[in-house]
């Protein structure tokens, strides 16, 4: 949500800034701008509503606009309409102080008031630009250095915020602050670079420090500094990436989303082999990397999964596998509900947070609640050195490198293994499954990524399908157990990038209500691949063709008389029940992106939406 880039350096700041803000679109924003300092000259700011290549087009790619130091940033409207007033970078009238932001100021109101008592005046409608002025206020009033008024301003600050700073005392340098919302400090070859996320900066270099929560940085000759909010200097290890700049391109797809669809196979088997070890042709779970022990396990009562969005959708997948698996009771937890409805937990019980970006707003907020509950806690996901990676007791790192696109899906299918791995480790401790039917899962788990492959093989058929729905105004998915909540995450693909209104149901819900919205032609997606309920997903399903309904069908090889009741009808390769969800969702990601680019959207930035969302 919202991008932040900086650079101070030799070269030209402006392109290295659009370039960076290029590679963070992805994220969802309505406005750009960027202010460039030429040493001691004035800084020069430039803003642009809509898309970044009307920012590029007033700079000439950033050519026109002279000096080496500068901030960038890409916003989505929270406080004020989209407009280049309300645009970053935002300064104080004398331009002392300028700064880019991500996150939200719960009380800018409050501190705004403060500030006009002392003869400010605001241009904008942001919160940003109460942020800036404070800054100044501290910086004046108490004529203190930089890192001494930001560290003031923080502690008045209530909210998120990722801040990149520019004083105009201070030529070449630039000044970060942070607190919830993800910053990156690069340095390479005597130049430093900012970024809100990794791809801003990988082509310019892999050398990153991460900037804790509350704590401040200083980028100057070369070098980054960091600070608590005393003001005392923080050693920071400096960390390599271990992307590459390619693995954040295109590689010849149309899309970001059907590139990461196709790169699924990878995750995936990456994701398993980091926790199966083969040796002899014996497998076994090496868990060492997440921290976890048989011991930590055989004190867990109760697991609670809490996450939001299709990282949700894996929790609910998670609490028919573990259920079944282990005999554990698990529960699965909305983030944004969990963290304000005061919950009742059990002393014993496992906290497992699920984030791709591991900067989510709410699933933060929720793996803190559980902290200060007494709960230990276990992270799944993909960013390594992120807020909740470093915050949860124990990490199960997903590699399914770096996700561009605002619609998961890589990052889903890994997140749907670690959870199957997990759920083996726990009954092996538990007692519930044996070495032997372990082993048998594992080597089911390592034939999933040529399954995987074997759907995609056949994707020219879903497209030709799709093509057909374009116009489709409601879609239903309907499945039970598992089925139901892949139809989670096949719907959610759906709407999200089609825009097209889609609902998934529990199968046997259709007859409370729901049936009712079944019309003529109303396209309603069964999917049955779970035997012992595949009769009663079939049954559901003929009631909604009797009342109109255009059916497809979702299931298994071999289950072929599904072709008797479903109009269309798709197959997935034979794996353990239990895995099915990492299968069946392929046809509905590849369905959802073949309906938006029959429809002529932008598939990778839906609109409305951001890829890390780090606010309520």
């Amino acid at each position: 949500m919202c991008g932040i880039v900086g650079f101070v350096g030799k070269k030209k700041a402006a392109p290295i800034l659009l370039d960076g803000l290029s590679k963070l679109e992805y994220r969802g924003y309505d406005s750009a701008g960027i202010a460039v300092r030429d040493h001691a000259a004035d800084p020069v700011v430039v803003k642009a509503k809509g898309r970044l290549a009307i920012l590029s087009e007033k700079t000439n790619g950033g050519e026109s606009v002279i000096g080496s130091c500068g901030i960038g940033h890409t916003r989505w409207a929270t406080h004020g309409e989209p407009s280049e007033t309300n645009a970053h970078p935002h300064a104080t009238d004398d331009m002392n102080v300028i700064a880019v932001h991500n996150g939200i100021i719960e009380n800018y109101q409050e501190l705004k008031e403060k500030l006009m008592r002392h003869d400010y005046t605001f241009y904008s409608e942001t919160d940003t630009e109460v942020a800036v002025k404070l800054i100044d206020y501290y910086y004046k009033k108490y004529q203190v250095g930089p890192i001494d008024a930001i560290a003031k301003a923080m502690v008045r600050i209530r909210g998120s915020y990722a801040l990149a700073v520019m004083f105009k005392d201070y030529p070449d340098e630039i000044f970060a602050a942070r607190k919830d919302s993800p910053m990156i400090i690069g340095v390479q070859d005597g130049e430093c670079y900012i970024a809100s996320d990794v791809p801003a900066i990988l082509k310019y270099t892999r050398q990153v420090y991460y900037i804790g929560n509350l704590e401040m940085a200083h980028l100057v000759d070369g070098r980054a500094e960091f600070y608590n909010l005393d003001g005392d200097l923080v050693e920071k290890p400096l960390v390599t990436i271990d992307w590459d700049a390619e693995a954040a391109e295109k590689g010849g797809f149309e899309h970001f989303m059907m590139k990461e669809i196709h790169e699924q196979p990878k995750a995936v088997e990456d994701t398993i082999r980091s926790i199966v070890k083969e040796e002899d042709g014996k497998y076994s779970l090496d868990f060492s990397s997440v921290g976890i022990t048989e011991e930590d396990i055989k004190d867990v009562s109760t697991i609670y999964f809490v996450a939001c969005g299709s990282a949700y959708h894996v929790g609910v997948v998670a609490q028919y596998v573990i259920e079944d698996l282990t005999r554990l009771p698990v529960r699965v937890e909305v983030a944004s509900e969990f963290r304000y409805r005061n919950p009742i937990l059990d002393p014993n019980g496992l906290v497992v947070v699920i984030s791709q970006s591991g900067e989510t707003a709410d699933t933060l907020a929720a793996l803190r609640l559980a902290k200060e509950q007494g709960l230990k806690t276990l992270a799944i996901v993909n960013v390594v050195g992120s807020s909740i990676a470093r915050e949860a007791d124990y990490v199960f790192y997903t590699l399914a490198g770096p996700e561009i696109s605002v619609a998961t899906t890589k990052a889903y299918s890994a997140q749907l293994v670690a959870s199957y791995l997990l759920a083996l480790q726990f009954g092996l401790a538990r007692g519930t499954i044996s070495a032997e039917k372990a082993e048998e899962y594992e080597k089911e788990l390592l034939s999933l990524p040529e399954k995987i492959k074997k759907i995609l093989e056949d994707k020219e058929r879903i497209q030709w399908f799709a093509a057909k729905q374009a116009n489709a105004k409601d879609i239903f998915f309907i499945g039970r157990g598992i089925d139901y909540a892949i139809c989670l995450e096949g719907s959610l693909k759906l709407k999200e990038i089609s825009y097209i209104h889609s609902e998934a149901y529990a199968a046997g819900e259709l007859k409370h209500g729901t049936i009712s919205l079944i019309e003529d032609g109303t396209l309603v997606i069964g999917v049955a691949t779970q035997s012992n309920l595949y009769e009663k997903t079939i049954s559901n399903m003929v009631e909604v063709k009797s009342r109109g309904a255009y059916l497809m069908g979702l299931t298994g090889y071999g289950s072929y008389n599904l072709e008797d009741t479903a109009d269309f009808t798709v197959y997935v390769p034979k794996t353990d029940e239990h895995f099915a969800a990492s299968l069946a969702v392929v046809p509905l990601q590849l369905l959802g992106y073949y309906v938006s680019v029959a429809k002529g959207l932008d598939v990778d930035k839906p609109r409305n939406l951001a890829k890390s969302v780090t606010v309520e």
